[in-house]
This record gives structure tokens, C-alpha cells and sequence, in this order.
């Protein structure tokens, strides 16, 4: 499953970044994709959506977030396990 959930992160920010899924790598970080502070909020909300999860994540300070958003693979890692815990 965590491959499925890895290609749904990647295009969900991919769509954001204007960017093929293809053209999306595990160590870029949002902002190396051209993804600003909006994009970020934007890609939140289309993970929560597309997952039906809640992302702790405080938009005023990421820093202060449980959710690591310091690259593609920490999101992905991070939204695996909020849907392993939402599973449980």
C-alpha cells in the first residue's frame, strides 16, 4: 500500500509544482519545486482529501508541525503513518 501512497503524494505534489510525477524526486524539498507557502497549504489540503486524514499542521510555523514537510520522502512518510494510525 505504501507505494500507492507514494505515487498519490508525488502527483499531488507534482499538480502543485506544475510538474510531472516523473520530474518529482524523493530528496527534493517543496521549496526546490518552486512550491511556496500557499502551494504547501494547497497540497495539504489535497492530501487530507485524497487520504480522508487531518494533517497536524500549523500553517503559521511548519517548523512547530508533527508533520515533517522537510522533503518529498518525509511527507510520504509522514502520511503513511497517518493512515497506518487512522487504520488502527
Amino acid at each position: 500500500m505504501s507505494e500507492t501512497i507514494q505515487n498519490r503524494v508525488i502527483a499531488i505534489i507534482a499538480e502543485q509544482a506544475v510538474l510531472e510525477p516523473g520530474d518529482v524526486s524523493l530528496d527534493q524539498t517543496l521549496e526546490d519545486l518552486g512550491i511556496d507557502s500557499l502551494g504547501l497549504v494547497e497540497s495539504i489540503f489535497a492530501i487530507e482529501e485524497a487520504f480522508d486524514i487531518s494533517v497536524p499542521f500549523n500553517a503559521n510555523d511548519p517548523s512547530e508541525s508533527d508533520f515533517d514537510i522537510s522533503s518529498v520522502a518525509a511527507i510520504i512518510r509522514a502520511v503513511e503513518g497517518l493512515v497506518a494510525d487512522q487504520a488502527a
